[in-house]
């Protein structure tokens, strides 16, 4: 099975709709994906896992009317593809009337499709990249003698394409690459265990971490929550490192998304035009960041995305919506079909050592565990552990705590973001410094 070029692409998910046409679909739209990669695992010196992927699929939705249907398959011969389209529209004649249902409008479609500079494949060997992993592994024990054991050291090469095609006469696609490197071991010491990992993901492999930065990271990261102790049920500031901020910017989008909010499941239900976060705090949504891990030239379904506020000083501006979800609810699709694009949020000049200070006495929390998360209230209650600081400067490992509070509190809460951003993430955002939650311990 060969890795499909765009012009392959192309022909199938035209063959495609004039089948779904001649069974009967009133609108049609199809997505080709295809797919190839390396993943290799390394543990303790010696290769562990070694996968070759290649991967094809075709997914069909057909309207008859207002009704609708929709087949995946990786059969992508002509008769596949034929099949296809026609199981998909009996499906239809069975599915119940929907009033929304449907393309998008075709004024709505993206008619320029920037180049976003997202792929650069890796043409690298399974030694080469066996080589990487060994590498990762060394430093991460080189890091600190108390690591005694890894969990792998992994390194992955992957490329897709795809095409988007429908009935009103889209059709368009790109290629994109992701590449990354993972480490994750343990640190040992008087019977007690810690793990500590660390990963970096890119578009393009120039563009990683070097394989001894990440490992010696990972090792230090395990090494530093030996000796953790539990500390005592308070009322705190709350720092969240930089790699979980990204995190509480993720509910924020599920509250403001489509889904929620028509299915009336959002604690932030009725709450456009009214300051969400504090007034120095804004949110812009940019689909066309070179190289970034969420840039699209259109969304899902075709419509062009475009760059937008979506929190300015503090207030909620606007939602991320499919066609549906917008039709459901009296508005027009934001371009964000298959959900939100690079997420860039206001950031301070403060280093992580400053928001340290800043915070002066509080938890530094760099893990969570647990999905104690609720959309409906926004009630937020997570396993944690992570630093006591005292003084602006890290005390002590703590462990076995449970931070707590309601996200509109804490989104309001928030004192300072530093300018430690997460480069891995589509929501580029630094540490978030909380003035105040509750901790359980002790």
């Amino acid at each position: 099975m060969h890795f499909m070029d765009k012009k392959e692409l192309t022909a199938v998910a035209a063959q495609t709709l004039d089948y779904a046409k001649a069974a009967g679909a009133t609108q049609a739209e199809t997505e080709i994906n295809s797919g190839h990669g390396l993943s290799l695992t390394v543990r303790m010196g010696a290769l562990e896992t070694l996968e070759h992927t290649r991967d094809r699929a075709m997914e069909i939705v057909v309207y008859v009317g207002k009704k609708k249907g929709n087949v995946s398959t990786s059969d992508l011969t002509a008769a596949g593809l034929k099949e296809a389209a026609q199981k998909a529209v009996s499906l239809a004649q069975y599915a119940a009337e929907d009033p929304f249902a449907g393309l998008p409008d075709a004024a709505s479609l993206a008619t320029t499709f920037p180049d976003l500079d997202l792929h650069h494949p890796w043409a690298i060997s399974a030694e080469a990249a066996t080589a990487l992993a060994k590498q990762m592994e060394e430093a991460a024990f080189a890091a600190d003698p108390r690591i005694k054991n890894s969990d792998g050291a992994n390194v992955s090469a992957h490329e897709d394409g795809f095409v988007y095609a429908n009935s009103h006469g889209f059709c368009a696609g790109y290629e994109s690459t992701r590449h990354s490197l993972y480490a994750s071991v343990i640190a040992e010491q008087n019977d007690e265990m810690q793990g500590g990992y660390w990963y970096d993901s890119v578009r393009c492999a120039s563009d990683l971490m070097s394989p001894q930065a990440l490992g010696k990271r990972a090792g230090e990261r395990a090494a530093a929550g030996l000796n953790a102790r539990r500390i005592s049920t308070q009322t705190a500031p709350v720092l969240f490192d930089a790699t979980l901020s990204s995190g509480l910017i993720g509910h924020f989008v599920g509250a403001v998304s489509g889904g929620s909010l028509y299915r009336k499941t959002s604690f932030l239900q009725d709450a456009l035009g009214t300051a969400v976060f504090p007034s120095w705090f804004s949110i812009e949504e940019n689909p066309f960041l070179v190289r970034g891990h969420a840039s699209m030239p259109f969304d899902e379904e075709g419509v062009a995305p475009k760059v937008r506020s979506i929190v300015s000083n503090g207030v909620l501006k606007d939602y991320f919506l499919s066609t549906y979800s917008a039709r459901k609810l009296g508005l027009v699709s934001t371009g964000n079909a298959g959900g939100a694009s690079n997420l860039i949020c206001t950031f301070g000049a403060d280093s992580f050592a400053d928001m340290l200070k800043k915070m002066g006495r509080g938890l530094l929390v760099t893990d969570l565990m647990g999905q104690g998360v609720n959309h409906v209230t926004g009630d937020y209650s997570r396993g944690a552990s992570g630093f006591w600081v005292e003084d602006g400067v890290i005390a002590y490992p703590v462990e076995e705590i449970t931070i707590a509070g309601n996200l509109r509190d804490i989104y309001k809460n928030i004192v300072a973001v530093g300018a430690d951003v997460d480069r891995r993430s589509s929501k580029l955002i630094g540490s978030v410094l909380v003035s105040e939650m509750a901790i359980a311990g002790e």
